[in-house]
C-alpha cells in the first residue's frame, strides 16, 4: 500500500516513532474506517502503521470475499489484523480464536476502539486435534507457539477443536496462523472442512501432512488483488497459501 507514497509513508513512519515515545497509545486511523490502538512493541498492529497491510494480498483476499451474512474464522488471530477488516469493513460476523491472554487483551482493545463487539466471538485456546491442554510460551509477542519442550517461560492454554467450537456453523473462509500446529487443528476440523460452505483457507506454508489433508477437498491457488481474479499462477509476492475448494 506504500508504492508510489515514499513521502507519506516516511512522514507515517516518523509520526509513529515520534508519538510512542510520548504516548503509551495511539489510536491510528487504518483503512475504510477501522482503527487500530497500537502500543509500543506490539509488532502485529506496528506493521499495519509501517506497511498499510504487511500481508497485503491475504487481506485483500479476505476483504474482496466476504459479504454480509458470511462467518469468517481467525485461527491464531494476534492482534486482530484480519479479524478488524473482516468484521468492520466487511460487516461480518468472526470467530477470533487466541491462545496468549496477553495478546487476545490487545485483540479486545481493537475490537473496542472499532464498535464491532457484537460481530467478534474471541475464543481464548488453541485449537487442536482433542480437547485438553497445552503448553503454549509467553512473551514472544506475534511467534507465541506451542512449546516444543517443557520450559520456565510457558503457560498451560485449553485446547479446543474447530469442529467443536463452530458447533455445526460453517464459516465462509477461515485464516490459520498456529505456528507449526496445522496438522493437528485441521485433524480436528473434519466435519468443518468437508461441508462445501466452507470455500477457502488462508494457511502458512504447507508442508506435506498439511496437503494430504486438504487436498481431499480443496486446491492451492493465488489471488490476484488488482483483477480480483483467482488464478494458478502466482502473480505477487504473499506470506500464505491459498487454498480454495
Amino acid at each position: 500500500m506504500n508504492r508510489g507514497r515514499p513521502v507519506s509513508t516516511l512522514v507515517r513512519f516518523a509520526k509513529w516513532q515520534l508519538k510512542n515515545r510520548f504516548q503509551d497509545e495511539m489510536i491510528f486511523n487504518w483503512i475504510h474506517g477501522a482503527k487500530l490502538a497500537v502500543l509500543r512493541g506490539i509488532t502485529g498492529a506496528t506493521g499495519n502503521i509501517y506497511c498499510g497491510l504487511p500481508e497485503y494480498v491475504d487481506t485483500r483476499f479476505v476483504i474482496d470475499t466476504l459479504k454480509l451474512g458470511d462467518l469468517f474464522v481467525d485461527i491464531g488471530v494476534n492482534v486482530g489484523s484480519y479479524t478488524v477488516p473482516a468484521s468492520k469493513v466487511c460487516g461480518v460476523r468472526t470467530i477470533a480464536v487466541e491462545p496468549d491472554p496477553d495478546t487476545a487483551r490487545v485483540l479486545r482493545r481493537h475490537i473496542e476502539v472499532n464498535g464491532i463487539g457484537s460481530k467478534v466471538q474471541v475464543v481464548e485456546a488453541a485449537i487442536g486435534a482433542n480437547i485438553g491442554t497445552v503448553s503454549f510460551t509467553v512473551g514472544r509477542d506475534t511467534v507465541n507457539r506451542v512449546a516444543r519442550s517443557e520450559g520456565t517461560n510457558v503457560r498451560a492454554v485449553v485446547v479446543k477443536t474447530l469442529d467443536d467450537i463452530l458447533n455445526g456453523e460453517i464459516p465462509r473462509l477461515i485464516k490459520i496462523d498456529v505456528e507449526g500446529f496445522k496438522r493437528k487443528v485441521f485433524k480436528g476440523a473434519a466435519s468443518t472442512l468437508a461441508d462445501p460452505r466452507l470455500r477457502a483457507i488462508i494457511t502458512k506454508s504447507l508442508d506435506q501432512d498439511v496437503l494430504e489433508i486438504l487436498g481431499r477437498c480443496f486446491r492451492q491457488a493465488h489471488y490476484d488483488p488488482d483483477s480480483r481474479l483467482i488464478r494458478h499462477q502466482k502473480t505477487e509476492a504473499t506470506h500464505n497459501s491459498l487454498m480454495v475448494r
